[in-house]
């Protein structure tokens, strides 16, 4: 049974060291609240493990775990730096996964990887695949094709990884940078070439700044210098005498008493006289055309002449011939001779 309700106002719990007490009895629908609680909090935690396990799907949706793959084998002569779950790239793009590295029998290294099917036809059989450790990251694992035309890679093929390992090079370029350090220490030193190069140029700069200048440089030596420097002095002596000198010719020659006006008054005078001698030649022209009238007189006379000698000869060789018949015929005198004219 119920007990009858208290008119009285309800008792604050007292506040102490021993246990709380109510002045009002427990409320019968408690056990109903409880069991509300509990079945929110159940489906609550329900709900928390859907979540989990969906996000988890969804991560593994999106690593590529339910795609279909296609294995591909890769060897190296060591994994250093490669760990599962490392991508696979082609022209920068992730194509591949690494699922599990593994020891060949060679002691090489074999690095399992899964292509997805959807990237598998970049890969073909003239496919050439590096690994590249670069000085600051991790490696990566990087596949090249050259001729899509070629035939599709196969199923679990397997082919070797060219290897580039930039921080090997390390030691040879701090190596080749010392040979160039000691290079450079050599040619600066004061016994290298451009230690002598930059003595030979303070020697130089010194000369130049020197009494001689630039013609102590170029000639060897302060002497040769001045000598260079008298021979300009005795020259430019020499052109002042001979710019008097051609003053002096100016005045002699084109002068008003000079040589030119004495020449052109001769030439005046020789041109008269040149005029006359053409008048006489001409009086000689007419004495040689009337000289020429009595020679073609003389040579028709001369012509008549020896016409009339070769009668007298003719004459005369009948005379000889008769004397000579008579001589033969009459042999008064033999010793008689004939003189002709």
């Amino acid at each position: 049974m119920s007990s009858p309700p208290d008119s009285s106002p309800p008792l604050l719990p007292s506040v102490g060291h021993g246990p709380a007490h109510s002045g009002r009895l427990p409320d019968s629908s408690a056990p109903e609240n409880t069991a509300s609680l509990e079945f929110k909090a159940r489906m609550l935690l329900l709900f928390m493990l859907l979540l989990v396990c969906g996000s988890a799907l969804f991560v593994l949706y999106a690593r590529g775990a339910f795609e279909s793959t296609q294995r591909l084998v890769l060897m190296a002569d060591d994994s250093e730096g490669v760990v599962v779950g490392m991508d696979m790239t082609f022209a920068g793009f992730p194509i591949g996964r690494v699922r599990r590295i593994e020891l060949a029998e060679d002691g090489k290294a074999r690095i399992l990887v899964d292509v997805a099917q959807k990237d598998a036809h970049w890969l073909r059989s003239s496919s050439v695949f590096t690994l590249v450790k670069g000085i600051v990251g991790g490696p990566n694992i990087r596949a090249y094709t050259g001729l899509l035309n070629d035939p599709p890679l196969p199923e679990n093929a397997v082919r070797t990884v060219l290897q580039g390992d930039a921080s090997a090079e390390i030691p040879r370029v701090i190596a080749s940078a010392k040979e160039l350090i000691d290079n450079l220490n050599s040619l600066t030193g004061s016994s290298g070439s451009v230690g002598a190069s930059l003595a030979s140029l303070q020697v130089l700069t010194r000369r130049l700044n020197g009494p001689g200048g630039a013609l102590t440089v170029l000639l060897g030596s302060e002497a040769e210098a001045k000598k260079f420097s008298a021979t300009l002095d005795r020259t430019n002596t020499l052109l002042a005498r001979l710019d008097g000198i051609a003053i002096k010719t100016d005045t002699q020659v084109f002068g008003d008493k000079g040589v030119l006006p004495e020449t052109r008054a001769t030439v005046v005078q020789l041109n008269a006289m040149l005029g006359e001698a053409r008048t006489s030649l001409q009086k000689v022209d007419a004495i040689l055309v009337n000289a020429q009238a009595i020679t073609s007189n003389a040579r028709d006379a001369t012509n008549d002449l020896g016409a009339l000698r070769g009668d007298v000869e003719a004459s005369l060789r009948k005379v000889e011939g008769l004397v000579s018949e008579i001589n033969r015929k009459w042999p008064f005198a033999r010793d008689a001779e004939m003189k002709l004219p």
